[in-house]
């Protein structure tokens, strides 16, 4: 049967909308569309407000009376993400929504890039919630026109700072939506209702990990992965200075997960975050980064040995403006010291004409220092005023960002031979921001505290941005499954605990069990594995997983508990020293991702000849009701090639041991790994809704 897109006329003129804030609603594209997958598109958005929301409607056929929500991360401020350019390809979720019987939805969450709308200002609550709820509504007094039918069940989630705004939805717009999938977010805790703008610790321990980055350095943090890799010495501050010693155990206490410290080096989301805060951090809080180099009390004062030697403070010339399509296909940026850089910028050009917008700069006259975070203030020419942020830095090319006017123009209007003043002041008073603003009632920062009183002079902890939307309350009407990663790299770990004892505070243990599971992702990063770059001896795909499959399948289960009142597994867990700890067994752990540990010649370890078999073996189990096992595939050097498939799995078991040999014929180190999925149904032909994870050993080739 051919699929037919919905074709019925849509008429505006008697939705009424909820919240007076909003004028009418118009919509100003409406056709059919084939990528990423075939749909009937509308765009438009609400009179007088700022506020854009894109509707995908799929064939005809496929709609079973759903409305699925995704909300997009960072700040939101893009009515199209998920339904076009790259994400919309990577992600396919106009498709997943079809799939489960739905139409998408998707909003700028009230605003235009990092612009806030000018009659709300900076109230929180348009933007954490009542421009997606509007959007919500209107898709269903359309979707009724275009199907016959308005949905009977509508869900909402997202990841970053999408999970951070969807729990908000459920929360505080009661009605509009049934059922929350939030990922890999955080934030503080107040009363249900409540219009604050939020804290949250992500704003002083990325510091700390910008810090140890810049106290380590690039091979000493890649040496550092080494000693926390399978088969490595597993004492992270072996060979460390006593000060080195200090930041990274106080980064571990904060909750960066161990197990993932290439990522220190990388550092992407997190520097978004400063580069979206750091001028507001200082408007609000100017003492601090005066007293951080002045007064006692203060590392930039009393240790400056520990600052002086990175210091930039120097005017230089522009040479020439860069776009993600100049840093993606010149050569002049094919090292490997460009790669994050050019990841970023990806990113930042997935919208098409914005593959060619003045993304970074490349300057002459700058000599020394650490240039990561630095700040480009632009002196001279058109753009004159301008505060960037440099989220890369390679030799003379800072990759930038910043807030307003900055994150939407970032370097137009900029021309060669313009002066810029470069100074990382700010930046490295930033790197020591956690000692100076300990967060209350918050067990991350109790080792920066004694006797309940911190060990530091103390400055106010900031607020962030009011785009990321109001406190959590813990309370909602309807279900909510949280989803975190275990090494997650901008939203860590111990983090995705925060909601959790938010709900236990607001429904108690009976409110929770009833309405709030959260499930543990072994081994996956914020975002897909691919946009990892890789380390020296292992690429991104051999010691993180792609977690798209557990995503939908978990979206699946809510759409069961909501609608027929099957509970979904939760993950068991464990909080110790700031480290999420997951039992080591899948009857123990929970949750549908498989468990599966590694050995070579009966160890984490194998010392080996060239020539020489080393044994390999894997033990995998898949958890109660999660399915059966339905691929094992192994890479044996660290390549990713996943060159060998165990043919003799078939989907009937959900345990199993597995071997095989290998020899090397060169000297080296090697990362083997096996790849493990599972499908709930045991499906083996599925490409769909795979439930990934890894094990990993090292064998040493003398």
């Amino acid at each position: 049967m051919t699929s037919a897109l919905p074709t019925a006329p849509v008429d505006l003129s008697g939705y009424q909308v909820t919240d007076p804030f909003f004028g009418a609603p118009y919509i100003e594209i409406d056709e059919p569309r084939e990528r990423p997958s075939p749909h009937r598109f509308m765009e438009g958005g609400f009179a007088n407000t700022d506020t854009r929301f894109a509707f995908y409607f799929p064939p005809t056929e496929q709609y079973q009376g759903r409305m699925f929500q995704p909300l997009e991360g960072g700040h939101g401020g893009h009515a199209v993400t998920f339904g076009g350019g790259v994400l919309g390809e990577m992600f396919q979720r106009i498709a997943l929504g079809a799939r489960l019987g739905g139409y998408m939805v998707e909003s700028n969450q009230g605003h235009i890039g990092d612009n806030l709308d000018a009659r709300h200002g900076d109230n929180p609550t348009l933007y954490g919630h009542l421009a997606s709820a509007e959007s919500a509504r209107l898709s269903k007094y359309v979707a009724a026109q275009v199907y016959g039918s308005a949905p009977h069940h509508s869900y909402v989630y997202g990841g970053s700072g999408g999970g951070r705004r969807s729990p908000l939805c459920l929360e505080n717009c009661p009605g509009v939506w049934d059922g929350a999938m939030p990922s890999t977010s955080g934030g503080d805790i107040a009363e249900h209702g409540n219009t604050k703008r939020v804290k949250a610790g992500s704003v002083m321990s990325f510091g700390q990990m910008f810090n140890v980055q810049r106290l380590l350095g690039k091979e000493g943090i890649i040496a550092l992965a080494d000693r926390m890799a399978p088969g490595g010495s597993g004492n992270p501050f072996e060979g460390l200075t006593s000060h080195q010693r200090d930041e990274l155990a106080s980064l571990y206490r904060q909750g960066y997960a161990q197990g993932n410290e290439f990522m220190i080096s990388e550092p992407m989301g997190q520097m978004w975050l400063y580069t979206s805060l750091s001028d507001e951090l200082v408007a609000t809080d100017p003492e601090y980064f005066t007293n951080f180099w002045t007064k006692p009390g203060y590392v930039g004062h009393d240790e400056p040995d520990a600052v002086m030697g990175d210091l930039i403070d120097q005017e230089c010339t522009v040479v020439r403006t860069l776009s993600a399509r100049d840093l993606n296909e010149s050569p002049d940026f094919a090292g490997p010291e460009f790669q994050t850089m050019r990841i970023l910028a990806a990113i930042v050009g997935a919208g098409g004409d914005a593959y060619d917008f003045p993304y970074a700069v490349e300057i002459a006259g700058l000599e020394g220092g650490y240039r990561v975070g630095a700040n480009v203030k632009v002196l001279t020419g058109e753009a004159a005023g301008r505060s960037l942020h440099a989220t890369g830095a390679a030799g003379n090319v800072f990759a930038c960002d910043g807030t307003g006017d900055a994150n939407t123009k970032r370097f137009m209007g900029v021309q060669p031979g313009d002066k810029v003043h470069v100074s990382n002041r700010v930046f490295l008073a930033y790197c020591y921001f956690a000692r100076y603003h300990v967060m209350d009632n918050e067990p991350a920062f109790d080792h920066l505290r004694l006797d309940g009183v911190p060990i530091f002079p103390q400055h106010p902890v900031p607020e962030m941005s009011p785009l990321m939307g109001v406190c959590y309350s813990g309370k909602y009407e309807g279900k909510l499954l949280w989803i975190h990663h275990t090494h997650d790299s901008s939203v860590w770990p111990a983090w995705g605990t925060l909601y959790h004892r938010a709900v236990l505070g607001a429904q108690g243990e009976d409110g929770a069990a009833k309405n709030f599971r959260i499930r543990w992702t072994e081994f996956a990063e914020h975002g897909p594995y691919h946009m990892v770059p890789p380390e020296p001896r292992r690429v991104a795909a051999t010691r993180l997983i792609d977690n798209r499959g557990i995503m939908e399948q978990s979206l699946k289960d809510l759409v069961d508990w909501v609608e027929h009142g099957i509970e979904p597994s939760g993950t068991n867990y464990e909080v110790r020293s700031g480290q999420v700890v997951l039992p080591d067994t899948a009857a123990a752990r929970g949750g549908i991702q498989p468990v599966a540990h590694v050995s070579a010649n009966g160890g984490v370890l194998a010392e080996v000849g060239v020539g020489e078999a080393v044994r390999l073996e894997v033990e995998a189990a898949v958890p109660a009701g999660g399915g059966n096992i339905v691929e094992v595939l192994w890479d044996f050097d660290g390549s990713g090639t996943y060159g060998f498939r165990h043919d003799e799995v078939d989907g009937t078991k959900a345990a199993l041991t597995l071997s095989t040999t290998k020899t090397y014929d060169a000297p080296g180190t090697y990362f083997v790994t096996a790849r493990v999925n599972s499908h709930r149904t045991g499906d083996v032909a599925s490409t769909l809704d795979r439930i990934e994870t890894i094990g990993q050993a090292r064998v040493v080739v003398r």
